[in-house]
């Protein structure tokens, strides 16, 4: 097992998917300083979480793979996951001076998205006893795009809210229930192992999932007060 090639197969995807969001950002880049802090940030929210989601089982709110019994874990997963994310984008990010057109939502969403799903990307290939490289490749292409997706849809409605005052705290609330519903809708077709078939559910939300994304990202660039036509 080459543990440098599975740590790289962890580490690229998320860095590739913040790299994309940041060349996005074409009118009034991000000072870099903030963005890897930001991305640290996600990173160190990982940590709550799995306090929390550990936590779970001692209420009954566990993963059975059962049908009835993974929505409620799924929901949990998605709001826990989501929350400790948003907590450190509006604590860090969002009172920044350079937060200063809405498209920033987007970008600091997904930095801290990525230094999420980055650190459980390690966790999940570096400790896979059985197939690593599979888990890394599956990962690649769902798990990671997923988490950067949610971090767009958040940051989307985060953006929205740092310049509409009178809605801010409604796109606020949005944020969050967006980007959990579409964790938990996720995690829910993955949890699921009595019926396989189901799974084909996770692609479907997460391909609608990106389609929102995209439109997003396009949204916030053409009303940028720096857009030019």
């Amino acid at each position: 097992m080459n543990l440098i090639l599975l740590f790289a197969l962890a580490v690229a995807p998320g860095l590739a998917i913040a790299f994309y969001i940041y060349e996005r950002d074409k009118l009034d880049k991000e000072p870099m300083r903030l963005l890897v802090i930001s991305f640290l940030l996600g990173a160190v929210s990982v940590i709550p979480a799995m306090v929390i989601e550990e936590s779970a089982e001692f209420i009954g709110i566990l993963n059975t793979g059962e049908f009835l019994k993974s929505a409620p874990y799924a929901l949990m997963v998605g709001f826990t996951e989501e929350l400790c994310k948003y907590s450190f984008l509006m604590i860090f990010a969002f009172p920044k001076k350079d937060f200063n057109e809405p498209f920033d939502g987007i970008t600091y969403g997904v930095m801290v998205a990525m230094g999420f799903a980055t650190l459980e990307n390690i966790f999940y290939v570096m400790f896979d006893q059985d197939e690593p490289y599979k888990t890394a490749l599956f990962r690649m292409f769902s798990a990671v795009p997923a988490h950067a997706c949610f971090g767009i849809l958040m940051g989307y409605y985060i953006g929205l809210a740092k310049f509409k005052p009178f809605k801010s705290y409604t796109l606020k609330i949005t944020a969050i229930v967006i980007a959990s519903l579409f964790h938990a809708a996720y995690d829910f077709f993955i949890l699921i192992h009595q019926i396989p078939s189901l799974s084909i559910g996770a692609l479907v939300a997460l391909a609608i999932a990106i389609r929102l994304s995209l439109k997003a990202i396009k949204i916030h660039h053409h009303n940028s007060p720096f857009f030019e036509e």
